[in-house]
Order: C-alpha cells, then structure tokens, then sequence
C-alpha cells in the first residue's frame, strides 16, 4: 500500500459542497481508503484575481492503485462533478483534484508530475498537508515543516472540519 496525498479544491458552485463530494467519492476508490483529512480552507486563487476564492483541503490516501491508475479514478471524478478543462490554467474551476505526493515516488511524464510542481510554494496545499502530516519528509529530503517556514499564508482562512 503506498500513501498518497491529494489536494483538492473548488471554486464554483457551491465548493464547499463540491470538495464534499470529492471526498465521499475518492472514499468509493476501488483498492484504496482514506487514512485522515485536512479540514477545509479558504484561500485566494492563483492567477486572476476576478474569480471566487477557493476552498481547499488535503486527503491522506492508503491506495494498492498504481499513480496513474489513481490519476485516472480522479480525472473521472473531476468529470462527473462538470470539470471542463481549459487552457486557462489558473482559472475558475469546479473541481480540482491533485496527487501531490505519491509516497516516496518521483514522478515525470506526460500525464502526471509528482510531487506535484509548485506544491512547495502554494499555501494552499502545504498548511492542510501540515494538518494531516506535520512530520512529513519530501521525498527531496525536504522537511514540510522547513517549507511552512518559507511560504505566507496569504491570509488564509481554516474553515471548519472536512465531513463527507
């Protein structure tokens, strides 16, 4: 069993709501159950600043799938909630699923990239990943609670508890 962490995050359509249901249908993952969850957090977005703020959350997820099996169990899930994928990549959206780490895993290829880019600067990822794993390694060897010293929080907000 390999642990797997994922981000997810909305901003349309109710998104507290939408990680909800994220959640209870990552929880339906065949060969794979969720060990802890971060509570919710409302962040500002990446990018434009003319959309909605997002909540966000992170899952620990103990998984026999391989990465791009999990990947491919999320994708569809992201689907069925009305992702459309757009070339806009910081844009609004409805749901966003990320694997963020992949146990001690690197991974780089056309599909999938872990542990995820980007991840050691986004405040939106490293504090609920905190939340559910404050003594995790990196598998840089960087420590995750090296990385919390080094990224603002840009006045996010923890919201209540992730119930699905």
């Amino acid at each position: 069993m390999t642990t797997a962490y994922i981000g997810l995050g909305s901003n349309l359509s109710n998104p507290k709501a939408q990680v909800r249901q994220a959640a209870a249908e990552i929880a339906k993952i065949k060969q794979s159950s969720i060990v802890s969850a971060s509570s919710l957090y409302l962040s500002k977005p990446m990018g434009p600043q003319d959309q909605n703020d997002y909540i966000n959350a992170v899952l620990a997820l103990k998984t026999e799938l391989t990465a791009i099996e999990l990947l491919d169990q999320l994708q569809a899930i992201e689907n069925a909630a009305g992702r459309v994928r757009k070339d806009n990549r910081w844009g609004a959206r409805i749901l966003d699923l990320d694997i963020i780490l992949f146990g001690d895993e690197i991974i780089e290829n056309s599909r999938l990239t872990v542990p995820h880019y980007g991840m050691t600067e986004r405040e939106f990822v490293l504090y609920p990943l905190a939340e559910i794993a404050p003594d995790l390694v990196l598998p840089s060897g960087q420590p995750l609670k090296l990385l919390l010293d080094n990224v603002n929080n840009n006045d996010m907000l923890k919201q209540e508890a992730l119930c699905f």
